[in-house]
């Protein structure tokens, strides 16, 4: 049985839990952002102006530590930056083609991933709710890729938003697993840099050019780096006390935002793909749910009086 109590436990947040719900609004509203950019930048020249711009705005704010980077620090850095290119890089390629709603709700899947990751990682077997909850994710993606999915296929677009989601989930992963054993700071300039070098790496692979120079792409560059920058540091400092499925039922909240913000940008997705993307969210929810196991504490306290009547 799911008692009330324990949702609510779930639910009540710490000021940790309340910077994180923060920056999910914001995260939101950088799908719309980087869709509209697209039409001007190559994704992977995009990553790099946006994470190195990010990485530079850390290394001031950070300055004054970075003399005492140590090798932990370095390669945590440098994994999470990875992962952070990867994430983002393959969402910024899909939203090419697909609009900024799709790709929030896609992305969101990465949620019940966590989880899995960490059976697959850490041999912790998920939580019967979490594979309910994975299930449901599964349904609700069904719904949004629509009927003609099934016999099509996905398209390319949906398919890199898709690919992102596990970089995504093993980026949250390492954030928690390195929170509290490094430097904030230091950690944080070297990710952004390290995502925002790669970006800049892949373009020859990925056949592309540095773009004409344009504010339609180069102000949402500097937007989202600072963005970005308020983000990953948010959620480094805030996972030392917030473990990664605990945070992820916070950043569940990222695709409503995200819908909130298309629909106002004009995105009109159909009545199924608005049930899909529900389910989805409901699915990410229904994985972070627990029932707690009856309160024996009260029969074991009884025991003795109950002993001493038949005494």
């Amino acid at each position: 049985m799911v008692h009330i109590s324990a949702i609510r436990e779930n639910f009540s947040l710490s000021r940790q839990e309340a910077a994180l719900l923060a920056i999910t609004s914001v995260w939101g509203g950088t799908f719309l952002l980087i869709h509209l950019a697209m039409r001007h930048s190559g994704p992977m020249f995009f990553v790099g102006v946006r994470f190195v711009i990010a990485g530079l705005v850390a290394a001031a704010i950070f300055s004054k530590s970075l003399r005492r980077i140590t090798g932990r620090e370095l390669w945590a850095g440098t994994a999470i930056g990875v992962m952070i290119f990867l994430g983002y890089g393959l969402q910024t390629q899909g939203l090419q083609t697909i609009n900024s709603s799709t790709s929030a709700f896609l992305t969101a899947l990465y949620v019940p991933m966590v989880p899995l990751l960490q059976w697959l990682v850490f041999r912790q077997r998920p939580h019967t709710m979490v594979l309910l909850g994975a299930g449901l994710a599964f349904v609700g993606l069904l719904l949004l890729a629509g009927p003609g999915a099934v016999t099509l296929g996905l398209g390319p677009g949906e398919i890199a938003t898709l690919a992102s989601t596990l970089p995504m989930a093993a980026e949250i992963l390492l954030i928690g697993f390195y929170a509290g054993k490094v430097n904030l700071g230091r950690v944080t300039v070297i990710q952004l840099l390290v995502a925002g070098g790669l970006g800049f790496s892949a373009m020859p692979a990925a056949g592309e050019s540095v773009p004409e120079f344009s504010w339609l792409w180069a102000a949402p560059a500097i937007g989202l780096g600072a963005a970005s920058f308020l983000i990953q540091a948010t959620m480094n400092w805030a996972q030392k006390s917030v473990s990664p499925a605990r945070a992820t039922i916070i950043y569940a909240g990222e695709p409503v935002w995200a819908g909130i913000f298309g629909r106002m940008a004009g995105d009109r997705m159909p009545a199924l793909a608005l049930l899909g993307a529900a389910v989805i969210v409901a699915g990410t929810l229904l994985s972070e749910i627990r029932p707690r196991p009856e309160d024996t504490t009260r029969d074991q306290a009884q025991a003795p009086n109950q002993d001493a009547l038949t005494e």
